[in-house]
């Protein structure tokens, strides 16, 4: 055990920033949904509605430029800097590229919600709320290409320090335009909409100058004469980053299902909805960030092909996300109840009656959560793992089948169907989870152990 345990404080070293920045992505999504909670249940779920479309092509976006983290990890490994200026320069274009196809997809899909037998006015409410959020996609995509280059190189910090004053950003501007405090115009959700538009730009334009007074990375940033497209290498990255959008895309949109199974049952379960899937996101985030290490170290080990020390290090990220989401498996039983009074006024007289159903349900919805922590952990880990091996069309295949032959089935069924409602939503992302996390680990050791054997023989 030993073996796996020493190296728990440098995985959280390296994980620690990227889980707090991955936390301020949450953030700015916790304090839009508690702010404009305060209006009512009606304007929570128009919230809901409207990310819960932007969200699938946010993560499909971030999936994509992951494929810079391990590709940069490899090549630092080898000590090969012309080829890490080569992947950021062509990962910075392809961000790009990918930014505005994201917010172009965004406008022309939006008109699917009038077709989702979502509550009408929770529609009207999102709607413009969607045009201003999709915009932010062009900053957010970008800074991925600055944060995935950063994370490849174990410099983890510079993008949280970037993503916790961005939300610093957004808190503020929120603060001032849902509600028009300090004469600013009073806008509800449209002001919520703002304050995340504003701060991702001032995130990427933030994280760029904080990259570039650095001396280790401003020459990676200089010169990068972005009129000469190496064609190889933009097909490495598109080879890595299209099936790790497509494993994003596979599991945000069983979430994004979720929400609208949820509308389906009416503005209240949709509100619960959104409470308990922003409170599991910010424990998930702690996965993403081990994710990272697990990538990182996992690509340093490939470039210098050391693939049993590989797969111990793989394991120790594995025990230590485990025990961590066990945790938070706990603190969900134990405080289901008290969480989701974060989101409400349970004292405001006109909704009172709402809120309380809303609280109600989504303490039921936090109870599986607590159980589907462990897996979706296990999962997105081992997930990140692979990615650093840069396996990815198998595990492609495998989210497919975990979220969307079990996963999903089981949600429309045991939600629209039987009596579980909302709960039967999610016993069927937990289903899906579960599946993914043993399959996807079944995976990593096997490809681990044929690689040490093909090693050996050597």
């Amino acid at each position: 055990m030993e073996q796996f345990t020493k190296e728990f404080v440098y995985n959280l070293k390296l994980a620690a920033p990227v889980v707090l920045g991955m936390l301020g992505h949450t953030f700015v999504a916790f304090a839009d949904n508690v702010m404009v909670g305060q209006l009512g249940t009606a304007e929570l779920a128009a919230v809901s509605l409207g990310n819960s479309l932007v969200l699938i092509f946010m993560y499909v976006g971030i999936g994509f430029s992951t494929a810079i983290t391990p590709l940069v990890a490899e090549a630092d490994g080898a000590k090969d800097d012309n080829r890490a200026k080569q992947l950021f320069k062509h990962g910075l274009i392809i961000c790009v590229a990918i930014g505005l196809v994201m917010f172009t997809l965004i406008m022309l899909t939006k008109g699917v919600l009038y077709h989702m037998q979502q509550p009408p006015e929770v529609v009207a409410l999102a709607m413009p709320y969607i045009n201003l959020v999709a915009a932010s996609m062009v900053p957010m995509i970008i800074f991925q290409a600055f944060k995935q280059f950063a994370d490849g190189f174990s410099q983890t910090k510079y993008p949280m320090v970037a993503t916790i004053l961005s939300n610093v950003v957004n808190v503020v501007l929120n603060y001032l335009f849902i509600f028009g405090t300090f004469g600013f115009p009073k806008m509800g959700i449209l002001g919520a909409a703002i304050g995340t538009l504003v701060s991702r730009f001032f995130m990427v334009f933030f994280l760029w100058y904080m990259l570039y007074s650095k001396p280790k990375f401003k020459p990676y940033m200089q010169n990068l004469k972005f009129s000469i497209i190496e064609s190889k290498i933009i097909k490495k990255i598109i080879d890595l980053g299209f099936p790790s959008a497509l494993q994003v895309f596979f599991e945000v949109g069983i979430f994004t299902s979720a929400v609208w199974l949820s509308g389906v049952l009416g503005k209240n379960a949709q509100a619960a909805n959104q409470i308990a899937l922003n409170l599991s996101s910010m424990t998930y985030m702690v996965g993403i960030g081990l994710s990272v290490a697990a990538m990182v170290r996992v690509g340093n080990q490939k470039g210098l092909n050391n693939f049993k020390e590989l797969q111990r290090i793989a394991t120790s990220v594995f025990l230590l996300t485990l025990i961590i989401e066990i945790v938070f498996a706990v603190f969900f039983l134990v405080f289901n109840n008290w969480l989701p009074t974060i989101y409400l006024d349970v004292d405001d007289v006109v909704n009172k009656t709402d809120n309380l159903v809303v609280i109600t349900l989504a303490a039921k919805l936090l109870i599986v959560a607590a159980f589907f922590q462990i897996s979706d952990g296990i999962q997105v880990v081992v997930l990140g793992a692979l990615r650093g091996l840069q396996d990815v069309k198998i595990p492609t295949a495998i989210t497919f089948v975990a979220y969307w032959l079990v996963g999903f089935p089981v949600s429309y069924f045991l939600g629209l169907y039987t009596e579980y409602e909302s709960t039967g939503i999610w016993i069927g992302l937990l289903s899906g989870l579960t599946v993914s996390a043993v399959l996807l680990y079944i995976r990593f050791k096997y490809l681990t152990n044929k690689l040490i054997a093909n090693t050996a023989l050597v």
